[in-house]
């Protein structure tokens, strides 16, 4: 009824503690954007649950997601990234919902209190009703690090592959809104995640550059896609004029590492105004 998809590049110091935090009678796609034999090997070999297919390349977070999607036989996907756990009741509270509830995403809450992996709708008539259930909360948006995805109600368009990182499940999100379909939270189905430890240590620069590069692009072109250019380019405008001020300031006074990352900002932003694809890739 669920099947679990996990989009890894990087990550085989983090993938054995997500894994095994889901009950093995679910099937578990694995999508390594890489071309890794080896990464493969490893993951079929050691879980049977495990099919772990690989992109040949880094395809980035929807388009690897998109693979695992359609590659599922079930009706029902939860996308979760590597660095999350399932507290051990969630997928079956979650399984719960698929019988009686009607939704095109819906998400397990994330265990640290202090923090949300969503926003709010402004508060209506129809989602005041929705709320008086004691566990499903009503809300716009979802994090992208663990969502359960009913694939009936998107007609095999998911995640737009225009995006590399970052907004592309804001956009999901949407999407699904703007087609009158319904997102919850469940606050009793629990998720722990890391944050931005999807990868090994090792590469944490070069990922934080990428990072800000598509932080950026995606950022305008989401804003240019739902409301248009000029509203996007309103949106970006004190980030287009700065960020070349902070490019000659760390060159100045040899910081080539913050160098480097207002660099990437300010190129990404003008690769999305040119309408230019969302080309950066992590060189490691």
């Amino acid at each position: 009824m669920i099947t679990i998809i996990i989009v890894t590049f990087k990550s085989e110091n983090l993938i054995d503690n997500c894994i095994n935090s889901i009950d093995n009678s679910y099937n578990i796609i694995v999508v390594e954007n890489s071309s890794n034999d080896s990464f493969k090997s490893y993951l079929e070999t050691r879980y049977q649950n495990v099919k772990c297919i690989l992109t040949g390349k880094n395809l980035g977070f929807g388009a690897a997601n998109n693979i695992g999607i359609l590659s599922a036989n079930s009706d029902y996907v939860l996308v979760l990234n590597p660095d999350a756990k399932l507290l051990p009741d969630t997928l079956s509270i979650l399984k719960n919902y698929i019988q009686t509830t009607d939704f095109a995403i819906m998400a397990p809450h994330i265990l640290n209190e202090n923090n949300n992996n969503y926003e709010n709708f402004e508060r209506s008539k129809k989602t005041t009703e929705l709320s008086m259930n004691n566990d499903l909360i009503p809300v716009e948006s979802i994090r992208g690090f663990a969502m359960l995805i009913n694939k009936k109600k998107f007609k095999n368009e998911f995640f737009d592959e225009n995006f590399f990182l970052y907004m592309e499940e804001i956009d999901l999100c949407k999407r699904a809104r703007d087609n009158n379909q319904l997102l919850f939270i469940s606050k009793k189905a629990k998720v722990v995640h890391l944050g931005g430890q999807s990868h090994d240590n090792q590469f944490n620069k070069e990922l934080e550059i990428s990072r800000n590069w598509h932080w950026m692009w995606s950022k305008f072109y989401y804003t240019k896609k739902h409301y248009g250019f000029l509203y996007a380019l309103k949106k970006n405008i004190k980030t287009l004029l700065l960020s070349p001020v902070k490019v000659l300031f760390f060159l100045v006074i040899f910081d080539k590492y913050k160098l480097q990352i207002y660099l990437a900002r300010f190129c990404g932003l003008c690769n999305a105004i040119l309408s230019r694809k969302s080309s950066y890739r992590p060189k490691i």
